[in-house]
């Protein structure tokens, strides 16, 4: 009896949770996986690929090339194509055979307005990281040591009831009492619980989320409608006609009206426009997906915690409406999931119960843990 009694006891204490070696707050994740791979891909593309248009800038030299008139000399050569690349003004003429002229200065900003949509689509995570971030950080530490410490007193109530047991003198006793106990919720531990029915009534990081979407979408769409802008009105002419009979020049008889150009850069230009506007479209959905998310209750997490005592959000049906801060925390507590080591324990515990042959006997961790510690090999039903 001894050597059964020592070894029920070095389980139970193996079972408890050892302190946490460093401080959790360094690695915890404010970022679901889904939303840094957005923003990886939303701002990192466009600086990458107007690194790569300024570095064929630099190695090519000038991106334009003018046909010139042949009696023009080297620096006149030079000069045209100086004059066309600050115009870049097409003149031309209509069906009705009137002189038009289109302006194609959008080629010349192009490479900047990539620039101005990398820092356009990381605002969002700006307004995360300052505005909800802070928050996040102070709940899901909260969160994680009281999951943790709720699985603690879990297993020390088990050394407890084992203790009690073997003093006890009427078995049947016991189990009256400790029914009557569970019946009172004598095993609550109510902070923790409290702490997240008070979060099922907070919207405030649900808002700022669902806003951090909202933004990524409209800037997404806005990005793909420029882009689409450009292909429609520019995008399609690598040539065009210069004038440079202006100022001084007006009134030279040897300068012809109109000098043909052609556009160097043009190709890459294309090939960057329709990258970035491919993947983009491509990552709407993506964010369609995030903001959805807050439709529907992560309850896998809360119910392997139901095992503890008293720990029943999901039984009482206090779940309502997904749209709240608790629904946010839940995905980012499954996001952090390895700092929560009190999971992995309870999740194999789950997973033991569901192969019991009896399921109706195991309700709660205590119950499975008394059972393994041999204080009875059947006890009553609820």
């Amino acid at each position: 009896m001894s050597l059964s009694h020592t070894a029920a006891e070095y389980m139970l204490s193996d079972a408890l949770l050892p302190d946490p070696g460093g401080s959790r707050a360094k690695g915890l994740r404010l970022e679901l996986p889904s939303d840094r791979l957005l923003k990886f891909v939303t701002v990192g593309l466009p600086l990458f690929l107007v690194s790569l248009a300024f570095a064929r800038e630099f190695s090519a030299g000038s991106q334009i090339s003018c046909f010139s008139p042949t009696n023009f000399t080297g620096k006149q050569s030079a000069y045209v194509d100086t004059a066309c690349w600050d115009s870049l003004v097409h003149h031309g003429l209509d069906t009705e055979g009137h002189a038009v002229t289109k302006s194609l200065w959008a080629l010349k900003v192009f490479p900047y307005s990539l620039l101005v949509v990398a820092v356009l689509m990381y605002m969002p995570y700006l307004l995360w990281r300052y505005a909800a971030a802070p928050a996040l950080h102070s709940d899901l530490l909260f969160i994680i040591d009281e999951l943790d410490k709720s699985y603690n007193r879990s297993v020390r109530l088990v050394q407890h009831m084992r203790k009690v047991q073997q003093a006890s003198a009427e078995p049947e006793r016991f189990w009256e009492e400790y029914e009557r106990a569970r019946r009172e919720r004598y095993f609550e531990f109510p902070l923790l619980e409290r702490y997240l029915t008070c979060k099922q009534h907070a919207h405030s990081l649900a808002f700022i989320y669902i806003l951090r979407n909202l933004l990524l979408l409209l800037f997404l769409a806005a990005t793909c409608l420029y882009l689409v802008f450009l292909h429609l009105n520019i995008f399609f002419q690598d040539e065009f006609s210069c004038s440079i009979k202006t100022g001084l020049l007006q009134a030279e008889p040897h300068i012809p009206p109109l000098i043909p150009c052609k556009l160097v850069f043009f190709s890459v230009f294309q090939l960057i426009s329709l990258s970035v506007g491919g993947v983009y479209v491509l990552l709407i959905p993506v964010v369609v997906y995030n903001a959805l998310q807050l439709c529907q209750w992560d309850k896998g997490l809360l119910a392997v915690y139901e095992m503890l005592p008293a720990f029943d959000l999901l039984s009482r049906k206090m779940l309502t409406c997904p749209v709240n801060d608790l629904n946010v925390i839940l995905l980012f507590l499954r996001a952090n999931i390895s700092e929560l080591t009190s999971f992995g324990r309870l999740n194999a515990v789950s997973a033991l119960r569901e192969a019991t042959a009896n399921k109706e006997d195991i309700d709660t961790v205590v119950d499975f843990m008394t059972l393994l510690a041999g204080l009875e090999t059947t006890k009553p039903k609820h």
